[in-house]
This record gives C-alpha cells, structure tokens and sequence, in this order.
C-alpha cells in the first residue's frame, strides 16, 4: 500500500470513499463492477484501490479483531503477522498484573499489541522501521480512541529503560519465506537475549526449542479456541516459573505450570491392560510446554504410550487443557479389517486423529472408500509401542 495514499484515506474525502467502498457487495460480481465504477467517478484510481484493499482487509480482519476491526486500519504483511486480539489482551493483562506501567514496542507494525497494551492501562509507545507501519499503528490507536506514541526508529538502538517492560516481536520471515535460523530473525537473537536480562517480553513462534529458554526466563505457550498461536518469553520480574501453558476459549482463560507436574511418574498402558473408559488429546499449549503429565495427574489418568500425548482415565474428564472422548470399542489397526469394521458399522464420514503412526488421515480416508450415513471418530496410535485404532465419541 502506499503511503501517500494511505494518508489520504485518513482525510475527511478519505473516509468517506472508505464508507462508500464497505457498502460495494463483494459476493455479487455485477454490484461489485457497478460500484467500483461508481466508485471510480468520484476518486483517482490509486485512493480508490487504496480504500477497497481497506475494506477487504478489515473484513479478514474481523477473525482476529472482532467488532474493532470495521475501525481500524491494515496492511496485508501486517495483518498477516497481527497477534489474535484476545491472546495479545492476556499478555498485555498479565504485564499490568505485574505493575508495568509503561511499555515500549521496538517493532510495533499495525499496532495492535500497542492497542492491547493501551487498552490494559499502560502507557504505551512503539517504534518501528517501516514508515507505513508506523502511520497505521498510530491510526489504530486514535481510531480506537487510545492513547500511546509511535515513531520510526530501529528498536535495536531504542533505550528502553524509561519503560518499565520492554516488548519485542522478531520478524521471522524474509522475502524468501519463513527464517528458521533465529539469527536471521529481525531484530536477531543475540539482540533478543540481551533485551531478556532486563523485565522484558518476547513474542515467538510456538515451535521454540526448550533448549534455547535461557535458565532466568518463563517460556509460556499460548492458545486460542485449540490453536497454538505463540510462546511468549518474559524474564526479570514478569518470569515466575519456567514452563507454562495457557489456553483461552469460550469459557474463558486457563493457566497450567511445571509447578503442577507430578512428583511421581503417572506411567503409562501396557500391552493386555484394558483400554481406559476416556481418551485425552492435550491442547496443543500443553503439548509445546511438556505438560502433558500434569493433564494426566489431574485426571487420575496415564500416557496411553510413553511416548505419546494421550492420556487414557476411567473417570469422566473435565479439563480445559484437553478435549475428551469416550471410547467405544477397539477396532482392527490393520486397513483391511478396519475397512470392514467400519462399513459394518455404516460409516460414511469418518474422523481421523491420529498420533505416533505413520497414517496420512486424508490418504488412509480415501483408501477406505466409507458409505454410509453415520459419523465416528477413529483415534490412531500407540499403545506400548503398538499400533491400535479406538472408535470413539466427542465429549462435550
């Protein structure tokens, strides 16, 4: 998008071409090139490309913003890179709980960890290398009617000790795809922990290896509605426990730490054991944070495999750091077999999770050639070291 343009939008002419290219029908092709000619008789070409990239990105938006998103402003980059508003609303929850006041961005984008941060309290402020980022983020905010300063700088020369938390998001991506390589992320790693030795908070990808967690820091994964979304690093003062994992849904927030991990190995099933009355799959938070035997104490449960994140309990779960399923029956792990198991049983939609074998679900579907009105749900895996398949049913 261009900046030019952009700022134009921001003008009185501005916004009211952006009103009249929200009511232009994307799904109706003969309203759309009516209103995009219409559109066209009262705008340059540039503003009104400019607003109808606007409103189609404010309705993708929507996923990750809800009803702030029809008011706020977007790049495609830097809505793609955009922390989901509920998750980015717990961090920014979590560093007032801990009396930070005052946080500073050092690559703020779009903005909306600042709105996050805004919203929570704090006195927020962002900077950020790209000039277009930075007259979004400090659009976002007054759209929003909040408060906070945005300015283009480099983060990595920003002196952040007049804030009480520092906040970074390393980009990790480039013009040729995802960086893998946490030098090659922007600002880089050695930037990253320099930052952690002070009260700071460090967005990353949920697929952070455990060995890479400096000894003083709290690395914490995050879900949302059964989606890992990010592990978040916090050190100094914000850093109260090594592993944690938190899942947000519907029901609202729930937080597991290795504090709550067993002092005694839970074990797991082994072969000729009768298969548990439930099944567990972990939220995926849980997983990334090796947590999965915390799930199984709580339960009174064990691994359906050592190996494996199943958990197998006789009594009725209630979890929010896992979702449920009765099992049924046990069904033959071999495809022939459960081909004919499966059409006995007038199976036509079928279900497959799987952990453990190597089973391509969409391949081993097709092969399976179901028909049939009835839907199951088939969970593959191990059990001590063996392949088994348990029809079960969803737990509410």
């Amino acid at each position: 998008m261009d900046l030019d343009a952009f700022r134009w939008l921001l003008t009185a002419d501005g916004r009211r071409l952006l009103e009249r290219a929200a009511e232009v029908d994307p799904g109706s092709r003969s309203g759309s090139l009516a209103g995009h000619a219409a559109l066209r008789r009262t705008a340059s070409a540039a503003h009104v490309a400019a607003a109808l990239t606007q409103v189609e990105l404010r309705r993708r938006a929507v996923a990750k913003f809800g009803d702030d998103a029809a008011r706020m402003f977007f790049t495609p980059e830097g809505l793609e890179q955009a922390t989901r508003a509920p998750v980015a609303a717990h961090r920014a929850a979590r560093a007032r709980a801990a009396s930070a006041a005052s946080v500073v961005d050092l690559g703020c984008g779009i903005g909306g960890d600042l709105v996050a941060f805004a919203r929570a309290g704090a006195t927020a402020a962002g900077v950020d290398l790209d000039e277009l980022r930075v007259e979004v983020a400090r659009a976002n905010l007054d759209a929003l009617g909040l408060g906070g300063a945005v300015a283009v700088a480099d983060g990595t020369e920003v002196d952040t000790t007049p804030f009480d938390l520092a906040y970074a998001d390393p980009a990790r991506r480039s013009a040729r795809g995802r960086v893998f390589d946490v030098d090659g992320w922007t600002p880089p790693w050695p930037f990253v922990l320099r930052l952690l030795e002070r009260d700071a908070c460090v967005k990353l990808a949920p697929g952070l290896p455990h060995d890479l967690v400096p000894d003083h820091v709290e690395a914490e994964w995050v879900s949302d509605h059964r989606e890992v979304k990010e592990a978040v690093l916090w050190s100094g003062r914000l850093a109260t426990t090594r592993r944690r994992a938190t899942v947000i849904g519907d029901g609202g927030l729930a937080t597991l730490t290795d504090e709550d991990l067993p002092r005694e190995p839970v074990g797991a099933l082994a072969e000729g054991d009768p298969l548990p009355a439930y099944v567990l799959e972990p939220d995926g938070a849980v997983i990334r944070a090796g947590l999965v035997t915390a799930v199984a104490d709580a339960v009174g449960g064990r691994l359906l495999d050592e190996h494996i994140a199943y958990v197998g309990t006789d009594r009725a779960p209630r979890t929010p750091f896992a979702r449920g399923y009765r099992v049924v029956e046990e069904l033959p792990f071999r495809e022939k077999p459960l081909r004919a198991a499966l059409r006995a049983r007038g199976v036509g939609r079928l279900t497959i999770k799987k952990r453990g074998v190597s089973v391509v679900p969409e391949e081993l579907r097709k092969r399976l050639a179901l028909a049939g009105d009835a839907e199951a749900t088939l969970v593959m895996t191990r059990v001590d070291g063996k392949g088994r398949a348990l029809l079960v049913e969803p737990l509410a």
